[in-house]
């Protein structure tokens, strides 16, 4: 009889467990980290973690290289496969919402209130995606640079004036003791540019395309700030304070270290390393041109799919991993920012007194996204190219004004992108 009873309770038992198994729906996600174990760990931690809090989904994940991955998810939108649930490029979003990639995401908005704003992924007033993180530049140096210098140290609330960069640029340069000024990481191609320089752009009061509509370039990029702007770029190379597009990328990794620029423009993710060979290392504001001291902001977050039969899984599970202890941890691991004060004080760097406490304050105060619009994946590339251009000697003018009509034609061909 007990043997019986036993062996009946074991076969219910087991029944119920196929039913729940059979009963979980399984939820796709792509992201784009493949041979970034780091990361990778951090993210299967959470995964594993949702699965064991709940019997209604299975998140399962598929990674990719991060240089093939947006041309996968155009290729699967193209032919009906995209997953539930994906990793998006923040300044890309908008493209792919406008597109039909995405879909509003459908969480709580009230636990994304303290996060910065770069994670935030917002597209005509609706929240497409989120991320755990966010990266910063600051402009690189050490005290004891400064000093032989003889410069004040800038704040986030006192920045350095364009008078007082170029100052300090001089006084490098005068000093004979660096191969150039500033290091500017030209090496560095594709988005870098319009994160690392268009910040530059908009501190002089121009832009890469006019924000008040997103209809045109015009005046943005080639008005009298932006040609202010241009002339001060071409400078930076024509009159030797920093190394142009033929710079060594061996030089971009370990030339500030090495003692040959006495500024880097330079992120969080160089931070470390920094400090490791030099322990009075500095993470300064960047300078003000005259209206405003900005950063880039936004870098990679998740959204769900508009095809996905399991939207409200698939938000479930990017609700779940916001949660304080997630990001932390991601950023331990990653050394990137963390989105909320709350886990950054839960972290090893960006705690108080933590070593890379400054960028979180910079991400907060200085950080600005680029422009918000499908279009942005065809201006990035246009900025680009005539950054470059200007860099190497093209007329400061004529280039400015080819980007603008380039980038009005690409509005135009595209009906407005949807403003």
């Amino acid at each position: 009889m007990k043997l019986g009873t036993t062996l009946g309770a074991a076969l219910v038992a087991s029944v119920s467990w196929a039913s729940m198994a059979a009963a979980q729906t399984e939820l796709s996600l792509w992201y784009h980290g493949a041979g970034n174990e780091a990361e990778s760990t951090a993210l299967q931690l959470i995964i594993d973690d949702f699965n064991a809090s709940q019997s209604d989904y299975t998140v399962v994940v598929e990674s990719f290289p991060q240089e093939s991955y947006n041309d996968s998810v155009v290729a699967a939108a193209l032919a009906g496969n995209l997953p539930d649930i994906l990793d998006v490029d923040g300044p890309v979003m908008p493209n792919w919402a406008w597109a039909g990639y995405l879909q509003p995401l459908d969480i709580n908005e009230g636990v994304i209130e303290n996060f910065l704003d770069g994670p935030k992924g917002y597209w005509g007033g609706e929240l497409y995606s989120i991320g755990f993180w966010d990266a910063a530049i600051a402009m690189m140096s050490r005290q004891s640079t400064l000093d032989a210098l003889g410069l004040r140290t800038p704040t986030i609330d006192s920045p350095w004036t364009g008078d007082e960069f170029m100052a300090a640029l001089d006084a490098a340069k005068a000093s004979g003791d660096y191969d150039f000024a500033l290091d500017l990481g030209m090496p560095w191609t594709g988005e870098w540019y319009p994160y690392a320089f268009s910040p530059f752009l908009q501190s002089f009061g121009g832009d890469i395309v006019d924000r008040s509509s997103y209809a045109t370039a015009e005046g943005a990029l080639n008005g009298d700030a932006a040609m202010a702007f241009g002339n001060w770029w071409q400078s930076l190379f024509a009159d030797g304070y920093a190394p142009g597009t033929s710079q060594d990328p061996a030089d971009r990794d370990t030339g500030f270290i090495d003692g040959k620029y006495a500024f880097s423009w330079n992120g969080n993710w160089a931070a470390l390393g920094a400090l490791e060979a030099h322990d009075d290392v500095l993470f300064l504001p960047a300078p003000d041109f005259g209206n405003g001291s900005y950063i880039g902001a936004a870098s990679w977050q998740f959204g769900v799919a508009a095809t996905s039969e399991n939207a409200e899984g698939a938000s479930a599970f990017i609700e779940f991993a916001l949660q304080d202890n997630y990001l932390a941890n991601f950023s331990n691991v990653t050394g990137l920012i963390p989105a909320t004060s709350t886990a950054a004080a839960m972290t090893d760097n960006y705690a108080e007194g933590g070593a890379l406490e400054v960028f979180f304050g910079l991400s907060e105060a200085q950080a600005l996204v680029r422009p918000v619009t499908p279009g942005y994946v065809v201006f990035a590339k246009v900025f680009e190219k005539a950054l470059a251009d200007i860099a190497n000697g093209a007329d400061v003018a004529d280039t400015l004004d080819a980007a603008a009509d380039e980038i009005n034609a690409d509005i135009e061909a595209n009906s407005g992108y949807g403003h």
